[in-house]
């Protein structure tokens, strides 16, 4: 059973690491577009026109697109094209079905460059505060009742809480945090939401238990919040924990408006504006920012070593300190000609230590890599680029013995961890590498003084003092118990390939007290 289940997993992670996770959400909204379409176009989805909805979708998209390039130009920053497609794909299914007229469409066509404008204007050291598509939800509503329109067009969330189409919404979300692994934030948001609001339907309206858990389940938009708003990565704070705590508040927020409806009170509202789950996002966003401040990092490249073979480091000096924890990551940013289907956004580990001049990461570039891995390979010294802020639980314990396992270029957190000195007495470090004699990062482990025990399935022609081998092909259970007797005694701590901390994950399971895992699917 478990083996089924690791491969499974297997499976999903590289089918899903194929593409970025921009490329990943556009690809699923799209589909449920399709499935929308083909829905209302073949009576499925009663008295809806395909036609004028799909309209409404090439205006969002229109104006989406190119209201981020005009801004992207007014603050000199190239724009994130896809991130523009997404936003408007998101807003179709906040804003659709609309009443048909063209000032209608151009109100609609205000909610995209509103969206879009957020990102930019309500933004926090380079970071955007709010969810780009719940701000131009919230703002155009705003807007509209400023300048005295009667007839306004309002977020219902219709199709993406459609009985139809809770179902394929279901299944994209799952794919969605998946591929994040934000599953727990999901349901974290999804549980309190749920249970409140079926609670709430029962006490409130004597509604049976049966239909009041349908009603949440086909009439708000619960599923399709979870995964595409509320666990939106750029707006989330950086540990697990702050993350957690906003999706539940955020959970709870959307419960209010029938809650309040128990002892006859009405939920509150501020001007046109009250508790619909646009408002209640943005609300979570703010939450969020006063939990961590995001804060975006500017970086200039200063260069690159060789660690071995096909790994390299790279080096970058921040504009201004950057504040991290041993074995968090960021998210590089590197806009470049011929981009490939990978984006230009990518997720590295942070090999340095808290506080040194130098910021650095290592990546992994194989004969066939993507676009960004050359284009960051061939960056001349000097370039200026982003990463759009530092996050990550992979943090080891203050005091507990820790069993690190690493496979390949998983070693990288790691190196930050011992780098900063307090890890090197405690740990002992499980190392996996198809060459004994290729070893990224051997000479710092070396001087850290940490234990390593090196898993390869030849010996090396020289091998540091303290350090043992096992012959070995892979990190298996039999190595493990070979390597670490004492394993029952420590937390496990697992980064590598998805294919490598699968396979692993559940051998530590069984010996030690705790496992933790970091992988970044399609790195």
């Amino acid at each position: 059973m478990r083996t089924a289940l690791t491969a499974w997993r297997d499976v999903l992670d590289r089918t899903l690491g194929r593409v970025t996770m921009y490329r990943l959400v556009t690809i699923v909204l799209v589909a449920l577009v399709a499935v929308y379409a083909l829905f209302t176009a073949t009576g499925v989805i009663e008295g809806l026109s395909t036609g004028k909805n799909l309209i409404a979708l090439l205006v969002l998209l229109v104006a989406s697109v190119v209201s981020n390039r005009l801004l992207g130009l007014a603050w000199r920053l190239r724009p994130h094209t896809e991130s523009a497609v997404i936003t408007a794909l998101l807003l179709f299914f906040l804003f659709v079905p609309v009443t048909e007229g063209t000032e209608n469409l151009a109100w609609l066509a205000a909610a995209a460059v509103l969206a879009n404008a957020s990102k930019y204007v309500l933004a926090w050291r380079g970071r955007h505060v709010l969810n780009p598509a719940a701000a131009g939800a919230v703002l155009v509503v705003l807007l509209q009742d400023l300048v005295g329109r009667e007839s306004s067009i309002f977020p219902i969330w219709q199709t993406a809480a459609m009985k139809e189409l809770v179902w394929f919404v279901l299944v994209a979300s799952a794919i969605v945090l998946w591929r994040t692994g934000r599953i727990g934030v999901g349901l974290a948001f999804l549980v309190p939401a749920y249970v409140l609001l079926v609670v709430g339907l029962v006490e409130g309206s004597d509604a049976p238990i049966g239909d009041a858990w349908q009603t949440v389940l086909y009439s708000f938009p619960l599923v399709f919040m979870a995964g595409f708003m509320v666990t939106e990565p750029l707006t989330l704070p950086p540990r697990r924990w702050q993350q957690l705590t906003v999706a539940v508040v955020t959970g709870v927020l959307s419960a209010v408006p029938v809650l309040v409806s128990i002892p006859g009170w009405t939920a509150p509202t501020l001007g046109p504006l009250s508790l619909t789950p646009e408002v209640v996002i943005v609300l979570g966003n703010l939450v969020a920012f006063a939990l961590a401040r995001r804060t975006g990092v500017s970086l200039v490249y200063r260069g690159k070593r060789q660690l071995g073979g096909d790994v390299w480091e790279l080096a970058f000096v921040p504009s201004r300190p950057v504040r991290f924890l041993p074995g968090q990551y960021l998210e590089l940013h590197l806009p470049h000609t011929k981009a490939d289907t990978r984006g230009v956004r990518r997720v590295f580990s942070i090999s340095s230590a808290p506080g040194a001049e130098e910021l650095t990461v290592a990546i992994r570039v194989p004969e066939k890599s993507s676009s960004f891995k050359r284009a960051l390979l061939e960056l001349p010294p000097g370039t200026r680029l982003q990463a759009t802020g530092v996050r990550g639980d992979f943090v080891l314990p203050s005091s507990r013995p820790a069993l690190l396992v690493a496979g390949g270029i998983g070693v990288t957190p790691f190196l930050s961890q011992v780098r900063d000195g307090d890890a090197s007495a405690r740990s002992v470090l499980v190392y996996g590498v198809p060459d004994a004699d290729v070893v990224p990062y051997g000479e710092e482990l070396v001087a850290s003084g940490v234990p390593v025990v090196l898993v390869s399935p030849t010996a090396p022609r020289t091998l540091p003092e303290g350090w043992t081998h096992v012959a070995s092909p892979f990190i298996s259970g039999d190595v493990l118990d070979e390597a670490v007797p004492d394993a029952s005694s420590r937390q496990a701590f697992v980064s590598g390939p998805p294919v490598m901390v699968n396979a692993v994950r559940g051998e530590l399971a069984r010996r030690c007290r705790r496992v933790h895992t970091d992988y970044f699917s399609g790195y």
